[in-house]
């Protein structure tokens, strides 16, 4: 739980470097959470009378998960750029990378740099040395 909230600490850091653990599991939360209120949504939705043609029920429901989707989305946008630019930072890439979305998408899966690079130490403190 800690690595999908870590970048909400980190909210508007957009220096230093992101491990792919880190990318991951903040995206998995993400879309955690949107199922969650997806539901939440669905469970409210009114449904039509096929006889009459009548609006049955729901409503209320629907509408507090739109506005707590709205919110989280709103909330995220920050810390899922930082996110993403801190992850191409890992790759000893510019965080401009995160605008050309093919390479961004093969990028996003490849292992950052062993060692320090220009945007910081190893996030999973590696030396950097090939060979032992």
């Amino acid at each position: 739980m800690e690595w999908m909230l870590l970048p909400y600490r980190r909210y508007f850091d957009f220096s230093g470097r992101s491990r792919r653990k880190e990318y991951w599991m903040f995206y998995l939360f993400i879309v955690i959470v949107y199922l969650l209120l997806s539901i939440i949504m669905g469970m409210g939705t009114p449904t039509i009378d096929p006889v009459t043609g009548e609006l049955l029920g729901g409503g209320a429901l629907f509408t507090i998960g739109m506005a707590l989707l709205g919110i989280f989305a709103l909330g995220t946008i920050i810390p899922s750029l930082a996110v993403s630019i801190r992850r191409m930072h890992d790759q000893n890439r510019s965080g401009w990378w995160i605008l050309c979305p093919i390479a961004n998408i093969i990028f996003l899966f490849i292992d950052g740099t062993a060692g320090t690079n220009r945007f910081g130490p190893d996030p999973k403190g590696r030396a950097g040395e090939v060979f032992d």
